[in-house]
């Protein structure tokens, strides 16, 4: 049963073995490839780019007739999704079958005495690796899970292309803080004589990327701009909204053209242009297929849901470059499109070592009326959502970072209207566990100062998104009054939002904030 394997992955989550390792390696992230090499040995296997960017390659591959493999991190409601076989996640049937094949195989040769197994991730690398292969597919796209030069997808020695896309600040305690730092481990993906693409960077971290090519050494090309492949004052339609993903639809179409020509294929051609910011100018070609742009669907990027009155801009960006992207598209999509009353919501979590304040910041020019902060459990009890259980953090430390990301908020509004407003002082964890014993729908820290701020806390995205639709998204039943006459904010909210025209929200700051909303809005992705 997929049920059971899904439940034996999640212990792979707290291997205290894993974790044992993990302080082992730290000083010697090297060590980390190397035990990746053994499981892949262990596991029978023998194996001969990120986000957007692999969905596009993979989409335009595919338009060819190719069978495609593609993986990609985080799942946002099923992990059947981080492994596709021609875009569509492998089935409940294929994921247990492969799952058991892979787990027995590695139970079986570990080694006396050990424990020994590989942590979550690595694991379903393997597996998708495992599946690949038993599915026969002509070409996998591969998406990096943290960095690159030490991650476990690294594993491929002789990679058709490899791709980098836009740099960005994100897992600062594991890639460095700078982004020049982080520049070098995206880098460390590169291969000696394998083609590399990059798209417009910043000069330094764009040094540092020539410098890791220059190292291998491979060829390191930067794509020309979409607008070269766009004749007549045709703009080319892409599947995913944003002016950013023009950068990662560019990137795809080299990626792809690559691929295609190492394999011989007859029908690119290269229209002669050359990129003169790297010392390896490239040939772009001509579109090679304008359906596989506009095709590409990636749930949970630039995503926009009508329900009703209500109306859901649904993006996971979670770095300071993604969330300045998310908010210029949410005034392109939303806020041009003003009409009648209408009241926006926005609907936020960061974890992580994410500077939550900086995220913050870059939202406040969207005129959210009110900002609802929650952890990533969909719902209170996590019985029977495997998919969604993560054992590595505690309902209290979750609920912690809720309310500092809401003092956060607060701050910047008190900043900006210049008013007294009020913030949440600290929750005692006594307080957070009573309080949940009691079932409220609301998290209210007690104060005896007026509640100004338009700002609230609740204990999972089931409770958020029935605070936020008011019975008017039909999904949902209309929120319980228990707990909510305590909270002016709560209940003066609720009028405003049960008589404005529209409802506009806007979730961001977490891929699994956005894949928890996604699982309540449409139930069809939970099948």
């Amino acid at each position: 049963m997929e049920e059971d394997a899904i439940r034996t992955l999640n212990t792979l989550q707290t291997n205290a073995s894993y974790l044992e390792q993990v302080k082992r390696e730290r000083g010697d992230p090297q060590v980390q490839l190397e035990a990746m090499k053994g499981f892949l040995q262990r596991s029978g296997l023998k194996v001969r780019k990120k986000g957007s960017a692999c969905a596009f390659t993979e989409r335009i591959l595919r338009n060819y007739g190719l069978k495609t493999g593609f993986y990609s991190s985080p799942h946002l409601v099923q992990v059947r999704e981080r492994i596709r076989i021609n875009g569509q996640p492998i089935s409940k049937e294929l994921f247990s079958k492969y799952f058991w094949q892979v787990y027995n195989r590695l139970e079986e040769t570990k080694d006396p005495g050990q424990t020994c197994m590989p942590a979550y991730f690595r694991f379903l690398t393997i597996m998708a690796f495992h599946v690949f292969l038993q599915e026969k597919v002509d070409l996998a796209v591969l998406e990096v899970g943290i960095g690159g030069a030490y991650d476990c997808t690294n594993i491929i020695r002789k990679p058709t292309v490899c791709g980098v896309s836009s740099l960005g600040i994100d897992h600062t305690s594991i890639l460095g803080d700078t982004i020049e730092k982080i520049a070098w481990q995206k880098g460390g993906i590169f291969k000696p004589g394998v083609p590399a693409f990059t798209v417009p960077q910043p000069a330094q971290p764009l040094e540092v990327l020539r410098e890791r090519a220059r190292e291998r050494p491979c060829p390191l090309y930067l794509c020309p701009d979409l607008d070269t492949f766009e004749k007549d004052d045709k703009v080319l339609q892409l599947g995913l909204a944003g002016e950013h993903q023009r950068s990662n639809a560019a990137l795809a179409l080299q990626l792809s053209r690559a691929w295609l020509k190492h394999q011989g294929y007859k029908g690119w051609v290269g229209s002669g242009i050359l990129s003169p910011s790297l010392p390896h100018p490239y040939p772009p070609t001509v579109c090679l297929s304008p359906a596989g742009l506009e095709e590409t669907e990636w749930l949970g990027r630039t995503q926009v849901l009508q329900h009703g009155p209500v109306t859901w801009y649904i993006d996971g960006a979670h770095t300071t470059s993604s969330i300045h992207a998310c908010v210029r598209w949410f005034h392109q999509a939303a806020l041009h499109n003003e009409k009648g009353s209408e009241v926006r919501v926005l609907l936020f979590n960061a974890t992580g070592d994410r500077d939550t304040a900086a995220l913050l910041k870059l939202l406040v020019p969207c005129r959210f009326d009110y900002a609802i902060f929650c952890p990533n459990f969909t719902e209170m009890s996590a019985v029977g959502n495997a998919d969604q259980q993560n054992f590595n953090v505690t309902l209290e430390n979750v609920l912690t970072r809720c309310l500092q990301n809401q003092s956060h908020w607060n701050r910047l509004m008190e900043e900006k209207v210049g008013q007294d407003l009020w913030l949440s002082p600290p929750l005692a964890v006594e307080g957070v566990n009573g309080r949940l014993k009691q079932g409220p729908l609301l998290l209210v820290p007690p104060s005896e100062r007026p509640l100004n701020s338009n700002s609230l806390v609740f204990p999972c995205i089931s409770h958020a998104l029935q605070w936020i639709t008011q019975g008017r998204d039909l999904h949902f039943q209309a929120p319980t009054t228990r707990g909510l006459h305590l909270h002016p904010v709560a209940s003066s909210g609720a009028v405003l939002l049960k008589e404005a025209a529209t409802i506009r929200v806007l979730v961001t700051g977490s891929l699994h904030l956005v894949g928890g909303v996604l699982k309540l809005l449409d139930q069809s992705l939970s099948q």
